[in-house]
């Protein structure tokens, strides 16, 4: 049986105000009555059992976890001492979880997705699972594009290796970074490149072979704190090893550079909602293409999405603008640069003002 690992830890900036530290974007009900969390331990959950399911996160987020997820076993939430990217979470993670069987298979799943259509990716996840059975290649999972996406990094899809269950496995020939519009249209055009999903399955022995291969001075660390874990003094190693590691993403540290990736493609309906334009395809619009949640009016305004739970906003003669009005806060953005509101969270850093992030 597959471990499922859940990367639970990121901060969601680029959905400020809505997400905080307190409480980011993986932990709000965005699409639905529940979080974005609990939808995704719910796919799982039919698939392994709760027992096989983890989840990474700071120790800020234990409680919040433990609250939205009762039945989860308090040992399989695995703290991270402090955020050093996806490579160290994974690392930890398989460490952690080799010690059980090194030569299962592990699935990363980010937190914070949505996806419609959960038959249909449990059968492309199960499929994926069965291609990294053998311990040779890293699976990932590519969606198929519906549209010239700039917020996402691609997949060159290469020639077809295998189908398993009527699901084809293809190599990978290259992943590309996040394109401009003009590339994106391009890229899908073309048709055989895909979203990069950021869902990765592979045996845990060898993750931890690739660690050892492409990032050796994360897996000195997480050599030190291996040695450390049954002891008393583990806590205090892995707080001062951990801290210490490299902040490098699994992508960049290990995808890029490991000889033989494979990619399952998926249509399931799959959402990476990062943003608020992403919300956008989930609420209903006016005739002017105008999205209002709370109260407020909107007058000779187009294409403007206003969230003002509590408040009333009125905007006049605008258009393409995200308007989110909540709290003790208020952000103003042009739509084309909602990827860029984590510049804002940095800027009200910088400025000392920790407490309205």
């Amino acid at each position: 049986m597959p471990f499922v690992v859940i990367m639970a830890g990121g901060r969601g900036e680029r959905f400020w105000l809505r997400s905080r530290l307190a409480a980011p974007k993986q932990f709000l009900n965005l699409v639905g009555d529940k979080t974005m969390l609990q939808l995704t331990v719910e796919r799982m959950v039919d698939l392994v059992g709760i027992s096989d399911i983890y989840i990474v996160a700071g120790s800020d987020y234990k409680d919040i976890i433990m609250e939205q997820v009762p039945h989860l076993p308090e040992e399989n939430i695995l703290i991270e001492p402090c955020g050093r990217d996806t490579a160290a979470a994974i690392g930890l993670a398989a460490l952690i979880l080799e010690r059980k069987d090194p030569r299962e298979v592990m699935i990363v799943l980010p937190a914070d997705h949505y996806i419609s259509d959960v038959h249909c990716f449990r059968k492309v996840l199960k499929s994926a699972v069965v291609a990294a059975c053998s311990g040779e290649e890293i699976v990932t999972i590519g969606i198929a594009p519906h549209r010239p996406e700039t917020g996402y990094g691609y997949i060159s899809q290469g020639e077809i290796l295998d189908i398993i269950a009527g699901v084809p496995v293809y190599r990978v020939f290259q992943f590309l970074e996040k394109p401009d519009y003009a590339k994106a249209v391009r890229l899908l055009a073309c048709g055989n490149y895909l979203w990069n999903s950021g869902m990765f399955i592979w045996r845990l022995d060898l993750i931890r072979r690739l660690i050892e291969k492409h990032t050796p001075q994360l897996a000195r660390g997480l050599n030190k704190i291996g040695q450390a874990m049954g002891t008393g003094q583990y806590t205090a190693v892995l707080e001062e090893v951990y801290a210490k590691l490299p902040r490098i993403s699994v992508d960049y540290g290990i995808l890029e550079k490991a000889d033989s990736v494979l990619v399952v493609p998926g249509d399931f309906g799959w959402d990476d909602i990062g943003s608020w334009i992403a919300l956008e395809r989930y609420a209903e619009k006016d005739e002017r293409g105008n999205i209002i949640e709370g109260r407020g009016v909107m007058l000779d305004t187009s294409d403007t999405f206003i969230y003002s739970p509590g408040k009333t906003v009125g905007v006049i003669g605008v258009e393409n603008l995200v308007v989110v009005n909540d709290r003790d806060s208020i952000l103003v953005c042009r739509k084309d640069r909602t990827q860029e509101i984590k510049k804002v969270v940095q800027a009200l850093k910088d400025k000392g003002l920790d407490e309205v992030l």
